[in-house]
């Protein structure tokens, strides 16, 4: 397995910065499509395996955040920007809740359309795309710093992303009747990581002082996503236990990751 690895990122090393990081920020959107198969087969998550899911994806980026991102950043670039970046971030990912409709388990509505306009199905599924930009434009800072940093990265957020492709799936089904248009946006949400995964190495070419910034954006930018939108959706329903297991395990594959592969 490790042979293995080792001569993917030697591959990886012989292309093309933009086309390397295109094909590690495809791997979350691989997976995510693979999480979105099951709507065909009629299974359906549980309410607390959806939260222990959510659990872990918020310890893969709480160490992240600081072991990919933020420490980079600080080493090449200084505290004060990657201050400047941290808070970037934050701000970004706020106005994206603010711009975009999309309705929280917990918190309820949230965005700038009435939500009357859209179904509840369809709010919940944008709450997830929503979170999976940030996750994205992380995988892309990360691989620009470091390839096998990124594709750590890229492994981690992409197995928490197996059952996210289904929680997006789900109540597109439950809505429409259309397991077809589910697995359409359940593949989506992950695609959408791709796409925002080479928005830092695109800024970074033009900009090459950019790179630090970048860094730190992408861990406000996760930051936040674990405070303000994913914590609140999976604690007070009853199912505390196993959403703090899944922190505590997504927060140690990711060390464990980031120690043997990093």
């Amino acid at each position: 397995m490790i042979m293995g690895f080792g001569a993917f990122v030697s591959y990886l090393e012989h292309i093309p910065l933009l086309v390397r990081v295109l094909i590690i920020g495809s791997i979350p959107a691989i997976l995510t499509t693979l999480g979105s198969i099951p709507i065909f087969f009629g299974l359906k998550l549980e309410e607390k395996i959806t939260d222990a899911g959510m659990g872990f994806a918020a310890g893969v980026m709480t160490v992240a955040s600081f072991t990919s991102l933020l420490i980079p950043s600080i080493e090449i670039g200084g505290i004060i920007i990657s201050i400047i970046g941290f808070v970037l971030g934050v701000v970004i990912v706020k106005l994206l809740d603010l711009l975009i409709p999309h309705m929280h388990i917990t918190k309820g509505y949230e965005g700038g359309i009435h939500p009357v306009k859209l179904k509840r199905a369809w709010l919940i599924a944008l709450a997830m795309i929503i979170h999976n930009i940030p996750e994205g434009m992380a995988v892309g800072a990360a691989a620009t710093y470091s390839l096998v940093d990124g594709l750590v990265l890229a492994v981690a957020i992409g197995l928490q992303d197996v059952p996210e492709g289904l929680a997006v799936a789900l109540p597109i089904a439950a809505a429409t009747g259309n397991r077809r248009r589910a697995f359409a946006i359940g593949s989506f949400s992950g695609i959408i990581e791709t796409f925002a995964a080479i928005i830092p190495p695109l800024l970074v070419g033009l900009i090459p002082v950019m790179l630090p910034l970048m860094l730190a954006l992408a861990a406000g930018a996760m930051i936040y996503v674990v405070v303000h939108e994913i914590t609140p959706d999976i604690y007070g329903h009853g199912h505390d236990e196993p959403a703090t297991l899944g922190f505590f395990l997504g927060f140690i594959i990711m060390l464990i990751l980031d120690s043997v592969l990093g």
